[in-house]
């Protein structure tokens, strides 16, 4: 199994602008992938903070009611795995943050990893090639 990162579904699920850099548009390419292998049924996990990220960011850029569907569709499939998150987990996370120079979030994505023994993760964020993980595409 392989932790996702929300900035994974928003490359795949977000419009591209015009005049994108070819990155960008390779970036929603390769994220466009991922998400038909998930579709297919390869496990994956991600935390609930990971899947607010994602609900705040559709809501705003595309619609309440696309951003409802594509969460339920998620919080219902039986190959994603939502990581449940607590206090605790977060305050670790703020402690591995600041140890590690990366965003909260990306320490939650971390230690939930860690504590799954989870060694892959998909992530556009470069953040994550400084930790002890493997990070796909």
């Amino acid at each position: 199994m392989r932790f996702i990162d929300a900035n994974v579904f928003l490359y795949a699920l977000l419009k591209p602008k015009p005049d994108l850099p070819e990155e960008v548009l390779e970036r929603k390419a390769r994220a466009m992938k991922i998400l038909r292998r998930i579709e297919d049924g390869e496990e994956v996990a991600t935390s609930v903070v990971h899947l607010s990220e994602v609900a705040n960011i559709i809501e705003a850029k595309v619609n309440l009611s696309t951003a409802l569907a594509f969460i339920e569709e998620l919080l219902t499939a039986g190959n994603v795995h939502i990581l449940p998150v607590t206090p605790e987990d977060y305050l670790k996370a703020t402690l591995v943050a600041s140890e590690k120079r990366i965003s909260v979030n990306d320490a939650l994505a971390y230690l939930k990893m860690k504590e799954l023994d989870i060694n892959e993760i998909y992530t556009f964020d470069k953040h994550f090639l400084n930790l002890d993980v493997r990070v796909l595409p």
